[in-house]
């Protein structure tokens, strides 16, 4: 169970929280082996005995305070009395693991009935109204899942196009029978799937069916394009409608492994391949929605394509966690699948999604066969309960909270690689109390239950009986951690984890996105890093003010006084160009974007770290490394002077030769050297297999890897950065935090302390823990202000940020390049051409021509009488107001 947190030392008091300007959470990794410092659990039993706090139920650890016939809870400092069983149990110290450690793994008594042959199931549904190149890729992957599975697995293996069927694979020749699925939307199967074919016909046992299993695979083949025209009853210009009846056959399958729920098995897997969407039957889904012209119509794309537009998979996810089914979804196609509405069928089960957009270089049959070999927990509990000063504010991750006690969560099926993200809030205003010794505490409990393989259970020689026998363990996992409490906010600048801060980030923004669409995700992204900024230049004094004016021209953007924030910029940086925040005009297919979203809201920190900006390395020769780290420029590969790089972006791994490298160094890398380990180790530690890219530089296509080069490239489409890359993203940081220094609502004295939710509503609304705020306060913290047409439309985030962004630095360059010259009626002013034209300096009077001082633009000239005739009107106002009111003070 790894638990890492944004800052070691937690915030004193919410005031603190505030000014420090960064999120306040933990990620954690609950089914990890370790902790995040690499320790183990100690181990034991009677889980079911250990003391538990009459108050906040939190259980006994060992930063409770006992005596000899009572013991005081440490996170609410309640006295607790102690049974004799556990009087007796606590005077043999070294025998009880929550004694000897604040990590402990215990066993529990198993619920329910002892005779259950809890037999793992896996069941296989392939999509055959495919191609023929899908169909091979997807044997190649379930022959390398039967290679994973353990002996006395079940396997079961269905198809599905307008026909669902079900293989009988136990006889000496596979078997199959179909049932015909109804293409209207709300119909059903004609009889059920038991009246096909019973259950312990469909599902087979691995250990001595598997060669016939592997036969059965062989003979799938797409079915023809008679077959489904036929079926689906309708064409149009060529392009056959209908015959992928998925949402019918899934459902028609849970109902089908439902009926032996906690008798056959105690968690089923279903792999679900599928080579484009759902278009019959039940479950269909419109793809047309992708092909409509959103920006002709006004419309925000993203914000369109995000949502799931029916309710029938995630209704599908809830009977799928009822029968205790987990849905892995394994699509493999280029086309639009809506995975907006098809993801909740497998996030919500505890499943996973995976998007390959071609059969060519697809890593399908490594990522099967690497989720089947890693152990994983079912049926878990998730519960964190803290001190008495703070609560939990948002969960963030692929669990479905439970409907009766809050801040607890249920998980179907978790893997040593699943993550889950947690932000804090405090309880009162009060905080942790500098005169009392009690520090933050927090507790994770962890329920849940493995499937132990025979071979784990006896050392007694295998044999056909007992090869068949698996166990059911149920166990209780509890991690107690304790925190510092800063003093001030540089204790907690000193103490924060970037990783974290930007995992918690992540999801904040994904959530944002989802609900706001891209654009606004992008804007709380870009202004919360303002914001920071400017509350880090005000805690290091680095802001100075005289006579209220400020006077400090540069900020420290770049954090050059705390070395634990200065990966924060370029990773916010690398996160805008990330295609999770790109925008659909620059290409992002919405699919690889709810794909992205399903991928990084798992990730551990270190891991979501290294896909958001890659780590580039550079090699002397295979087998020495000569620099471990650059930025991704590439200013870095020419002065490096290095022939070889490698580039690790989580999901990719690339090894590119320069131009000129030696041509006597060998290429691809040789194996059993440095390089060719170091891949081959990220390879094994990976939740995904990464794809291994080889490139030679002058011969091969670079752009795989010049694609990763984002510090120079310019972005299309984006507001705010710049086509300089990141120097310039740094330059308009700096811009924007002088802005908001300057902005005339605050005090020009110094940057007002965020007592009023600052950093929170930086991050969306909905996401902060009091969502109370006026909308003209929001307006205000985000400096960014919201305008309305003469229509009284509101702009959109694209035209309110180009047109804010645009006025507001060019309105300063014209002030300040005024104060400077100052009044020179020979110089034709600065003009500029509104809104989101370009602005140029006037030329010389010498390179313009007579005519050049006179304005041949009519609405120029309209606002110029505009302004006189103002003027006046203003002068005899404040004429008469003079004589009626001469004591009156003017300001």
């Amino acid at each position: 169970m790894a638990v890492r947190a944004t800052m070691t030392r937690f915030p004193g008091d919410p005031d603190a929280q505030e000014a420090c300007g960064l999120p306040w959470g933990v990620t954690l990794t609950p089914f990890a082996t370790k902790d995040e410092n690499g320790s183990p659990p100690v181990y034991g039993s009677d889980g079911h005995l250990l003391p538990r706090c009459e108050n906040c139920w939190a259980y006994y650890n060992t930063y409770c305070d006992q005596e000899q016939w009572a013991w005081t809870c440490s996170l609410c400092g309640t006295l607790n009395g102690l049974s004799s069983q556990s009087i007796a149990r606590y005077s043999l110290p070294d025998s009880c693991p929550e004694i000897l450690s604040s990590f402990i793994d215990l066993e529990l008594p198993l619920e329910g009935s002892e005779e259950m042959q809890p037999r793992p199931v896996y069941v296989a549904m392939v999509d055959l109204s495919s191609s023929e190149e899908f169909l091979e890729l997807t044997k190649s992957a379930l022959l390398a899942a039967l290679e994973a599975l353990g002996p006395g697995s079940l396997f079961g293996l269905a198809t599905f196009s307008h026909k669902m069927g079900l293989y009988d694979v136990q006889g000496a020749i596979p078997v199959v029978k179909n049932v015909f699925i109804p293409p209207d939307s709300d119909g059903n199967l004609a009889m059920d799937l038991e009246d096909v074919m019973p259950l312990f016909s469909f599902l087979a046992p691995v250990d001595t069916c598997k060669d016939r299993i592997a036969s059965a695979l062989e003979t799938l083949r797409p079915t023809t394009s008679w077959e489904r025209t036929t079926a689906a009853g309708q064409g149009l210009d060529g392009v056959l409608l209908g015959g992928r009846g998925f949402g019918v056959a899934m459902e028609a399958l849970l109902n089908y492994l439902g009926s032996e729920y906690g008798n056959t098995y105690a968690l089923a897997r279903v792999f679900a391949f599928l080579s484009g969407p759902p278009d019959y039957g039940p479950g269909q889904l419109d793809t047309r929605r992708y092909g409509e012209q959103y920006a002709s119509k006004g419309e925000d794309a993203d914000l369109a394509l995000l949502p799931e537009q029916t309710p029938f998979y995630k209704d599908l996810a809830a009977v799928a966690v009822q029968v205790g089914v987990c849905v892995d979804i394994f699509a493999v196609t280029n086309e639009y699948t809506d995975l907006a509405s098809l993801k909740f069928l497998s996030i919500e089960s505890g499943g996973s999604l995976f998007l390959y957009s071609n059969t060519d270089d697809s890593t399908l049959p490594q990522d099967m066969y690497r989720m089947l070999s890693r152990p994983y927990a079912f049926n878990c509990v998730l519960r964190l309960r803290t001190s008495s000063e703070f609560k939990l504010g948002h969960s963030y991750g692929h669990f479905f909270p439970d409907p009766q006690y809050e801040n607890v969560q249920h998980i179907i099926c978790c893997d040593s690689f699943a993550t889950y993200a947690y932000d804090f809030d405090f309880a009162n205003n009060t905080g942790f109390s500098r005169h009392t010794s009690e520090l933050p505490m927090l507790q994770i409990a962890f329920q849940y239950t493995v499937v132990v393989p025979p071979d784990e259970l006896s050392n007694s020689g295998p044999s056909s009986t007992s090869r068949e026998k698996y166990s059911l363990k149920r166990r209780l996992r509890i991690r107690t951690l304790q925190f510092g409490a800063a003093r001030n906010i540089n204790e907690i600048y000193d103490s924060v984890d970037p990783e974290v801060v930007l995992s918690v980030l992540v999801h904040k923004v994904i959530l944002a996105s989802l609900e706001k669409g891209v654009r606004e995700g992008r804007m709380l992204l870009h202004d919360w890093l303002v914001i920071l900024t400017a509350q880090y230049n005000d805690a290091c004094k680095i802001a100075q003010y005289e006579n209220g004016n400020l006077t400090t021209a540069n900020i420290d953007v770049a954090f050059s006084q705390c070395p634990q924030l200065q990966p924060l910029p370029r990773l916010v940086f690398a996160l805008l160009r990330n295609a999770l925040l790109r925008f659909h005009e620059e290409g992002v297919h919405p699919d690889y974007r709810i794909y992205l979203q399903c991928l990084f809201s798992a990730l551990d920190p270190s891991s979501l770290t290294r896909a958001v900006y890659p780590l580039l390395t550079s090699y002397s020769t295979p087998d020495k490394q000569a620099f471990p780290r650059h930025s991704l420029s590439r200013a870095a590969l020419m002065t490096s002077g290095s022939p070889i790089f490698f580039l690790d972006a989580f999901t990719s791994l690339v090894v590119f030769y320069s131009s000129t490298a030696d041509p006597a160094l060998p290429f691809p890398p040789p194996q059993n050297c440095l390089l060719r380990n170091t891949i081959n180790k990220l390879k094994q530690e990976r939740s995904i297999t990464p794809r291994l890219v080889f490139i030679r530089g002058g011969q091969d296509d670079a752009t795989p890897f010049e694609n990763y080069l984002i510090e120079e490239q310019d972005v299309e489409g984006s507001v705010f950065t710049s086509v300089l890359g990141f120097v310039s993203f740094l330059e308009e940081i700096n811009q924007s935090v002088l802005e908001f220094f300057l902005y005339p609502i605050f005090s020009a004295t110094h940057i007002p302390k965020p007592k009023k939710n600052f950093s929170r509503l930086s991050l969306h609304p909905t996401l902060c823990r009091n969502s109370g705020v006026s909308m003209a306060t929001r307006t205000a913290m985000r400096y960014v202000s919201r305008r309305l047409s003469s229509s009284g439309r509101v702009l959109s985030e694209e035209e309110k940020a180009a047109e804010n962004v645009y006025i507001k630095k060019k309105e300063q360059e014209k002030l300040e390049k005024l104060a400077r010259e100052g009044p020179k009626p020979e110089k034709t002013p600065a003009t500029g051409s509104g809104g989101t034209g370009s602005v140029s300096d006037a030329k010389p009077s010498g390179q313009t021509s007579s005519t050049s001082k006179v304005s041949t633009d009519s609405y120029r000239n309209y606002a110029v009488v505009a302004g006189i005739a103002t003027a006046f009107a203003a002068f005899g106002w404040y004429y008469g107001s003079r004589k009626k009111e001469s004591d009156q003070v003017q300001d």
